[in-house]
């Protein structure tokens, strides 16, 4: 079994940072990809950064030059440093791991950043 858990959101004014950790635990591998998800009420789950096993990191063009994923040498956390917010960026956001060894998805339950003034 696997478990990931965010930590991190809260309340930011515009053009604050914020810094997202997931912890995941169990059966996992240091060559699983790792995800950030957000999602506002009534919207699909959209993909914000994600981060191989080699480190690689790839972003969506929202975000790109604000935010920075990161993972630790163990490779079994993962980081979202969120820099420049904006009131968009308000949503809950989720923790995702593709298990390589048989492609199975988990999800942490989320954690909700809220950008206002």
């Amino acid at each position: 079994q696997v478990q990931l858990v965010e930590s991190g959101g809260g309340l930011v004014q515009p053009g604050g940072s914020l810094r997202l950790s997931c912890a995941a635990s169990g059966s996992i591998f240091s060559r699983d990809t790792m995800d950030w998800y957000r999602q506002v009420p009534g919207n699909q789950r959209a993909l914000v950064a994600t981060i191989s096993g080699t480190g690689t990191p790839k972003y969506a063009e929202s975000v790109k030059g604000r935010f920075t994923i990161s993972r630790d040498s163990a490779g079994n956390t993962v980081y979202l440093q969120m820099n420049g917010l904006l009131p968009e960026d308000t949503a809950i956001y989720y923790c995702h791991l593709l298990r390589s060894s048989d492609f199975m998805n988990y999800w942490g339950k989320g954690t909700l950043v809220t950008v206002s003034s």
